[in-house]
């Protein structure tokens, strides 16, 4: 919850502002200013305070605690100009919190972290754990000093600056392993999610007992539980009280398999004690190896004092699951990128894409990010490296002009991807949608892409594609309509299409929708000269309804009060 405090006519006109955008996320406090803060910094996660800087240190300065449970705070001044991040940038978002709040105010971000503000990524921002001389390791990296990486394996992690490599030589190191170490001064380490600890328990087994066997495990085997990814264990203990408040005090899921599962794993200890109580001769190691990887703690039971035990539990380590985000770039025009797309291109360690597409990103990747390009026609050879480059462990974002997962990308990818890396697809706004804005409303109803390109389709198959959008009087949209080497299949595919449409059928025409050189006219279908087209043009042929209306392209929608209107306009 995000808590709102105003002390002024205009903060609260700020404040109401945000609360609009934000329904259920936010809480207003209203009162004494003081008192305002005191209960919200009590209460919520973050908090926004339309106050004066100082004002605002001043109120919190008797309530800070520690800088890993306060809540962050991002201060608005009286006019609404500037969104600050003053307290928690990382650890209670309120970098991000800025961001937001000044999206939706129209204000500007002001975020003094030094990694964020040169394009750095703070260690506690990674999304593992992180302990150790965080603060030297950083101020190492920030002052472009050498930093030794010593990394168990690859993760897929955000692209580290060019000086965080495994053969540099300096006092300040950087370590990613799930292993308990002795840390320098000047030595910090990440935390891989990488361990599972399967568990069995028998009914009613204390909290207590689960979670003293679960560090007891892995304190012998020099594993942290910081690195602890979840809790497994069989369908049948699923609510039981002892496992299900364990998992939820190391703040993991807890994952469970039927017996079914369970008994076909094979383990090293296989017990019938588990195989008569809940059908699997083991719980605790086959839950553990369910997903795979290597048996780092064997079955091991609690040890009470006086009684029984009553837990089991085992510890796998499983490999680094790649991360592969198939990205859509837009149209071309900057503003037309989607943050989601932004924050992928700088979350990725790798790039991989065309490099006349690589151009238009660069300056948005973090320094360090290998980039892998290719020229025109290499589609497959991108993909397969894509998908190689993720099943080797690193964050790879694969990316394409519009919507990747069109005409683009996403479908060779895809097809080389199996189910040992993450895929994520991220939208974009695609040629067919930036020209159709550009001509008014031409795909106000059913409408159809069709690329004409015949290098991968055979030509019988586009053209059964074009004859039956034609019959179907559907809109229109082809992609690939010309080039030098194919300068028939536009006028044939055209020529289809006049079949079933009269000649005064509105045709819009745009090349490179929103890019600096942007063009567009509209035009007939009788009327228009395929040798006007390329490549890097969309043509959008309109169905019988489709009308040119105040010189814009518009294809009702087919509401019955439009009828009397649709009538007068044609």
């Amino acid at each position: 919850m995000i808590g709102l405090i105003s002390a002024t006519a205009a903060g609260a006109v700020a404040r109401d502002r945000l609360a609009a955008a934000w329904p259920g996320r936010v809480r207003v406090y209203e009162g004494p200013v003081r008192e305002a803060v005191e209960r919200a910094f009590a209460e919520c996660d973050q908090l926004v305070c339309f106050l004066a800087t100082g004002a605002t240190v001043r109120l919190l300065a008797p309530l800070l605690a520690d800088k890993a449970s306060d809540p962050g705070v991002v201060c608005v001044d009286e006019a609404g100009r500037f969104a600050v991040s003053l307290l928690g940038g990382h650890g209670g978002g309120a970098n991000a919190l800025a961001g937001e709040v000044a999206e939706v105010l129209g204000a500007t971000p002001v975020v003094t972290t030094a990694t964020d503000a040169v394009g750095v990524p703070g260690l506690d921002t990674l999304g593992l754990p992180v302990e150790g001389a965080v603060a030297a390791v950083s101020r190492a990296i920030l002052d472009g000093s050498p930093v030794a990486l010593r990394a168990d394996g690859v993760w897929p992690l955000p692209a580290l600056p060019a000086q965080v490599r495994p053969d540099a030589e300096g006092s300040a190191a950087l370590h990613i392993t799930d292993r308990l170490l002795e840390l320098g001064p000047d030595e910090a380490v990440l935390r891989p999610k990488s361990l599972v600890v399967g568990v069995g328990a028998s009914k009613g087994a204390p909290v207590d007992e689960v979670l003293g066997l679960i560090g007891e495990a892995l304190a012998d085997a020099g594993l942290s539980p910081l690195s602890v990814a979840e809790l497994a264990t069989v369908d049948a203990k699923s609510e039981e009280p002892g496992i299900v408040a364990a998992a939820s005090r190391l703040g993991v899921p807890l994952t469970t398999y039927s017996a079914e599962e369970l008994a076909g794993i094979a383990v090293p200890n296989p017990s019938d004690a588990p195989l008569d109580a809940v059908g699997t001769p083991s719980v605790a190691e086959a839950a553990a190896l369910a997903g795979g990887g290597e048996l780092l703690v064997p079955k091991r039971k609690s040890s009470p004092e006086g009684r029984a035990a009553m837990a089991t539990c085992a510890v796998v380590r499983r490999p680094a699951r790649g991360r592969l985000a198939v990205v859509g770039l837009g149209p071309g025009a900057r503003d037309l990128l989607t943050p989601r797309a932004k924050d992928e291109l700088r979350r990725a360690s790798v790039l991989v894409g065309l490099d006349q597409y690589v151009d238009q990103i660069r300056d948005l990747l973090r320094p360090g990010t290998t980039v892998l390009e290719s020229g025109l026609g290499a589609e497959e050879e991108r993909a397969r490296t894509a998908v190689a480059q993720a099943r080797a462990g690193h964050a790879v974002a694969l990316i394409g002009s519009g919507d990747a997962g069109v005409y683009a990308m996403a479908s060779p990818a895809l097809a080389e991807a199996a189910d040992d890396i993450e895929v994520v697809g991220v939208p974009g706004v695609t040629a067919a949608l930036a020209a159709a804005a550009i001509l008014g409303a031409p795909l106000g109803h059913d409408h159809v892409s069709i690329s004409l390109s015949d290098l991968h389709t055979p030509w019988e198959v586009i053209e059964r594609r074009v004859r039956a959008a034609a019959e179907a009087d559907i809109v229109v949209t082809f992609y690939n309509p010309r080039s030098r080497g194919r300068d028939w299949q536009l006028p044939k595919a055209l020529g289809i299409l006049a079949e079933h449409r009269a000649a005064h059928t509105p045709v819009g025409v745009v090349r490179n929708a929103s890019r600096p050189d942007e063009s567009s006219r509209l035009t007939t279908l009788g009327a228009l000269d395929a040798a006007t087209v390329d490549m890097m043009t969309v043509v959008t042929v309109g169905n019988t309804a489709t009308r040119e209306i105040a010189g814009r392209m518009v294809t009702p929608r087919g509401y019955r009060w439009q009828t009397g209107t649709a009538e007068e306009a044609s």
